[in-house]
């Protein structure tokens, strides 16, 4: 249908994302205000639970009120009102926090102060105060948390925010939100490097957020005291206590215990330390200088351990049992930077302050170690001690089990209460009831379950009522292994509590007694975890590996959060300065590098503005080629250029147009008017940017102008000249559609591929075969753009005469894909497990595919797959030595890459490639991906690119469609036969099996001996390690299968299919050696 002001159409495109998520139609102000609005409620709601309740509903309810006011227009509230909420907020800050200055009062003031000034909202002038209230609103989380999910909730915001600004500085018209925002992550990519810069060089001074503040009262993990049930109730406490890395590998789970407070004197209800920041008061200070740690003696090797501490508001540093020498520091906030961890007697660390920042700490445990061995009696005096009157049962029940046993010595002791916990049907449980006074008795006696902390509390009352010294121990145990840093995350709910023991002879030996109610908690590692929630338990449902991927990935992110940014202080950034080879001593030198940066990226920001060129929008930029168009044709440009005024100067120009080009071109300038000042065409779509593409293509297609006749005749002239000009060079004719012109001197007639004969040739023949009426194949052809570049890629290299496998093998077998391909089986086992029993096809086979040709997604290609295709297929390099059969043969890829784009209701300038057009993970050619891609995720549409259950189930299947039999190898080791007419027999047929195994033996070979009962034929394969006669070594020779051959169809190259190989069995390895 042609586009005229009385009709005006959009072409059959599908818009971009962003376009099709639009508010319901409104006027522009009140869909700028709500949007605003959300903005501003997002902002808010990152303070949640940080500032008083009166605060959020406040908040809540103006936010609510200024929209429905701009949702039905109505008038905004008079002077009165704003000054009655502004007295109402001051007054309940002051009542929630005694103030109205430091950080809580101040937080809680900005929060009500910016959603007050949305009721005064009258004018751009007032939006841009809110905007600056709101950027400055944004930082006040980072007084409480510089977590990374604290950042990807400001940099949405920020987000949201500079979307809101691009959309009052566009004041006319009604912008489209997508357009605003992508105008918005556009400036924020933009001032990227600058932000980079000053995070790198800004000197590192102590932030006001190191200072510990009320709202983070309550984030604490582990107590300095222990009553029974205080553990548990950090049981469903998922939050990240520690993040704990082994640089030499680490011991088994169930010897990850990180010591905390050594609980020592119990008053019945409560455990309390003997020292330390807790310590219970009250005690002799004769006992106190009597107590001592006893000599400690290694007895094995030390084991190095880094551990980055989520804060705690807590002194003690949580380390592994048995480290003797103090931590050592190396990243801490301004709460604790330049302080000493100090011990106490019974070896617990802690530091003179609580710790209310990220800190990294590093410490070497000796898990083989005596300890206390040579305690004096006096030091385990507190050791033995129970309050009086309490437990009366368990008191004689201890002594009754001295009695029977005939008065044994201490382990003897020890091991009787152990079995008898192990044997007596004791339970582990989160919810053992509320205990009362006498917490022991009720546990061996009556309610026999409990949490960690009941049963160590109640083993260790056991072991002192039969006067053994014994003392409560909490901490963390165990932890959660990430297979994508190599860390251990351990959480709070593995908080656990676990007694010492002191026998003779052996000194303090730790002893879990919840092991031997409940093994696994220990061994495996199962904790009591909370009932999961709606969005983790539709996780669970789609994969039940998925939750526990997410949760690794997570945590992996916010290590490197950790390590990246929030450990970046004074010292790194003084060790990157010298880095650069800059002598840089302290925070004055980082600063005056930062100014001499910025004045430069200053000065080259204002030679751009003056130099630059002033942007032309597309509109004018059409008409302004419209009228060149007909100024070669002899049509003066119209001064000033519109439209209507080209439109008459052409019908003044060709008069009675016998060639019918007036109409045309008639018609198109009054659907480019009717687009800029039409209010219906404007109302029929969301942009100038879907209007105009039309438009532009239309342009390109329209008849040419007629030439005058001086014109024409230079034409002819010029034409004859060249004829004769080729005619004397002895230049060969042009070639056909198969074989089209190519070089430098045909790059600007290659771009132009709408103009060329053969091209619009070649596009009609693949619309004829396809079927397609609406000129699919011609439509994007002639928007193809000449790719020097790919015709460059697909020349072969210069002939050597000797080829290197090692060199080669060394390309793909190596540390970091090995490692990625561990990830990505680690990622997508379940995929790779299907495939391997549906198609007969090796997972670690998929894997080594997909990484040889991608790094699992990391080298998917840049190239504009339409753009390389058309190159290849109209203008495919000449020296190439199969030239003409290649360029028949992206004649046909390019054939299947537009069906494949129009199956798959994509536009085919959107697609993504290697130089070759090999498309997504694996790399398929477009006739490939139509012959044998599979949607094996199960969504409903074949995605090669993003879906990587997709990429190995069409990898499966490729190989099984070329001949893979399953369970057959790909390759045995073979001894060839001395060089001669033999070997030269069995190296004839390349890379085809040709032979049985007699007829290798009878030729001299020798295979080895897993070839032996091989049912087919096989190929002797080599694979040259460079020139023996300079310093290269002999030929590989491998002796290939039909399982080889069919791996080769994948690319014909035995030194591809040998890196697969290789590749995939070292990632196998790698996984199995975990």
């Amino acid at each position: 249908m042609p586009l005229t002001p009385q009709s005006p159409q959009r072409p059959n495109v599908r818009p971009p994302f962003g376009a099709r998520l639009r508010l319901p139609t409104l006027p522009r102000e009140t869909r700028d205000t709500l949007f605003l609005l959300g903005v501003i409620g997002a902002i808010v709601g990152m303070q949640t639970g940080h500032i008083p309740v009166w605060t959020s509903a406040l908040a809540a309810a103006v936010l609510v009120w200024r929209g429905w006011i701009a949702w039905r227009g109505r008038p905004l509230p008079g002077w009165p009102w704003r000054l009655a909420l502004t007295v109402a907020a001051a007054g309940l800050t002051m009542g929630s926090h005694r103030t109205l200055l430091g950080p809580e009062a101040g937080v809680t003031l900005i929060v009500v102060l910016l959603t007050l000034k949305t009721l005064e909202m009258r004018a751009r002038r007032d939006a841009y105060v809110i905007f600056f209230l709101g950027f400055f609103t944004l930082w006040t989380p980072l007084l409480r948390s510089q977590s990374l999910l604290t950042a990807l909730g400001i940099g949405l915001a920020v987000w949201g925010l500079l979307t809101a600004l691009v959309l009052a500085h566009l004041p006319n018209g009604r912008p489209p939100l997508w357009q605003a925002a992508r105008a918005a992550g556009g400036m924020a990519l933009a001032g990227a490097p600058i932000m980079a810069l000053l995070f790198a060089l800004f000197p590192r001074l102590p932030p006001l957020w190191g200072i510990p503040t009320d709202s983070t009262i309550g984030r604490s993990g582990l107590s300095g005291q222990m009553q029974v049930g205080d553990v548990a109730q950090l049981a469903l406490d998922e939050r990240v206590a520690l993040r704990v890395a082994f640089p030499d590998g680490a011991p088994p789970r169930e010897a990850l215990y990180f010591r905390g407070p050594v609980l020592r004197v119990f008053d019945g209800r409560r455990w309390r330390p003997l020292h330390g920041p807790d310590a219970a008061g009250g005690m002799p200070p004769m006992l106190l200088q009597q107590d001592t740690a006893g000599r400690f003696q290694p007895t094995g090797p030390g084991l190095r351990y880094q551990v980055t501490m989520e804060p705690s508001l807590r002194p003690w540093l949580l380390t592994l049992e048995a480290t003797p020498t103090a931590p050592v520091i190396t990243a801490a906030g301004a709460g604790v930077g330049g302080l000493s961890p100090q011990a106490t007697a019974d070896r617990q660390w802690w530091l003179p302050r609580p710790i209310t920042d990220v800190l990294r700490y590093e410490a070497v445990a000796h898990p083989a170690h005596r300890s206390g061995a040579d305690a004096p009696r006096q030091a385990l005096h507190v050791d033995r001690e129970l309050p009086p009157g309490y437990n009366p049962r368990t008191l004689a029940w201890a002594q009754s089990l001295r009695r029977e046993l005939g008065e044994p010595p201490a382990p003897v002791l020890v091991e009787a209460v152990l079995r008898h916990l192990r044997e007596g049907g004791y339970r582990y449980t989160l919810e053992p009831g509320v205990y009362g006074r006498d917490t022991a008795d009720e546990f061996w006696f009556d309610r026999r379950a409990g949490f960690c902390e009941h049963i160590a509390s109640a083993f260790v009352i056991a072991l002192r009522a039969l006067d053994i010294p014994a003392r409560v121990v909490t901490g963390y145990q165990g932890g959660e292994y990430n297979s994508i840093d190599g860390r251990w995350t351990v959480r709070q709910s593995d908080a656990h509590a676990w007694a010492e023991v002191w026998l003779p002879d052996a000194g303090w030996v730790r002893i879990d007694p919840t092991a031997y109610v409940s093994p696994d908690r220990t061994a495996a590692g199962e904790r009591l975890r909370p009932p999961p929630g709606l969005i983790a338990t539709a996780m669970v449902r789609v994969d039940p590996a998925l939750l526990e991927r997410v949760r690794a990935v997570w945590d992996a992110a916010n290590q490197r959060w950790n390590d990246w940014i929030l450990d970046y202080g004074p010292t790194r950034q003084l060790d990157l300065l010298r880095r650069l080879g800059l002598s840089a001593t302290g925070w004055q030198d980082a600063a005056r590098l930062l100014g001499i940066v910025l004045a430069a990226v200053a000065a080259v920001g204002v030679a751009a503005l003056l130099w630059s060129r002033p942007r032309v929008d597309r509109w004018h930029r059409l008409l302004a080629q419209a009228a060149r168009r007909w100024e070669r044709a002899g049509v003066p440009c119209p001064n000033p250029l519109t439209p209507a005024r080209l439109r008459m100067a052409i019908a003044q120009r060709v008069g009675d147009d016998p060639d019918g080009v007036y109409p045309a071109w008639a018609e198109w300038l009054a659907a480019l008017e009717a687009s800029r000042y039409d209010p219906a065409w404007s109302r029929s779509t969301d942009s100038t940017m879907p209007t105009l593409t039309p438009l532009a293509r239309r342009l390109r297609d329209l008849p040419p102008p007629p030439v005058p006749d001086g014109g024409r005749r230079r034409l002819l002239l010029g034409a004859a000249w060249g004829l004769a000009v080729g005619a004397g060079l002895g230049l060969p004719p042009a070639p056909a559609l198969a074989r089209s012109k190519a070089g430098p001197a045909h790059a600007a007639a290659a771009a132009a591929y709408a103009e060329r004969a053969d091209a619009r040739a070649l596009a009609d023949a693949i619309d004829a075969a396809e079927a397609w009426d609406d000129g699919w194949a011609r439509r994007w052809i002639a928007q193809a753009r000449h790719d020097a570049r790919a015709a460059q890629q697909v020349l072969p290299p210069p002939p050597a005469a000797f080829k290197d496998w090692a060199a080669y093998r060394a390309r793909f077998v190596e540390p970091r894909r090995i490692a990625a391909g561990a990830r990505f089986w680690d990622e997508h086992r379940a995929a790779l497990a299907r495939a391997q029993a549906e198609y007969g096809v090796p997972a670690w086979l998929i894997v080594g595919i997909i990484g040889v040709e991608t790094l699992y997604g990391q080298h998917l290609g840049r190239y504009r797959t339409l753009d390389v295709l058309t190159t290849l297929a109209l203008d495919f390099p000449a020296q190439h030595p199969r030239a003409a059969a290649r360029q028949a043969y992206f004649q046909g890829e390019l054939r299947a890459f537009l069906r494949l784009a129009r199956l798959s209701g994509s536009a085919p300038d959107a697609w993504r490639s290697s130089y070759a057009g090999a498309l997504g993970l694996p790399q398929f050619m477009p006739s490939s991906w139509l012959a044998h891609a599979v949607d094996f995720d199960g969504d409903g549409r074949i995605d090669l690119t993003a879906s990587a259950a997709d990429a190995i189930g069409s990898v499966a299947q490729f190989l099984r469609a070329h001949g893979w039999q399953r369970d057959l190898p790909a390759r045995y080791g073979v001894t060839p036969p001395p060089p001669g007419e033999a070997l030269t027999a069995l190296l004839a047929p390349d890379i085809r099996p040709t032979f049985t195994l007699d007829e290798v033996r009878t030729l001299g070979a020798q295979p080895a001996a897993e070839a032996e009962g091989h049912p087919g034929l096989l190929a002797l394969v080599e694979l040259q390690n460079g020139d023996p006669a300079n310093g290269g070594a002999p030929p590989t020779y491998v002796l290939g299968t039909e399982n080889f051959f069919a791996l080769t169809r994948y690319n014909q190259s035995s030194y591809y299919a040998m890196a697969v190989l290789d590749l995939g069995l070292a990632v196998e390895r790698a996984r199995q050696a975990r």
